[in-house]
């Protein structure tokens, strides 16, 4: 009876913190549309939680310089944004900047050509 009072215990001990501080969810965008792009298109993305409080701000990277990029609209499943004019050619990976008190940029598994 000790033992099983015990057990129950630690199982709250360590779920508490959980409930009492839920994580935010992790942005993960899946697809980009079109792949390819030139300065101004705007182009398409599908994920999930991709809402203001998860995604703050959206880069395109090519691992050593970073292009913040102006996001039109926004939704938990998806967002639009404009290649900026400023944009060199090249294969780009998404990245965000997370919501939240401990902001992460998160490089995205999906990547556009811009031309």
């Amino acid at each position: 009876m000790r033992n099983s009072l015990i057990a129950m215990l630690v199982v709250l001990a360590l779920a508490l913190p959980q409930a009492l501080f839920p994580q935010a969810a992790m942005p993960r965008m899946t697809s980009v549309e079109p792949a390819n792009a030139k300065a101004g298109d705007t182009l398409s993305v599908a994920g999930e939680n991709l809402e203001k409080a998860n995604v703050a701000e959206l880069y395109l990277t090519d691992g050593k310089n970073d292009l913040k990029v102006a996001v039109e609209e926004q939704t938990a499943t998806g967002l639009k944004f404009k290649i900026p004019g400023s944009c060199k050619s090249g294969r780009f990976a998404l990245m965000v900047l997370t919501g939240g008190k401990e902001p992460k940029l998160i490089e995205q598994p999906v990547k556009v050509t811009v031309e």
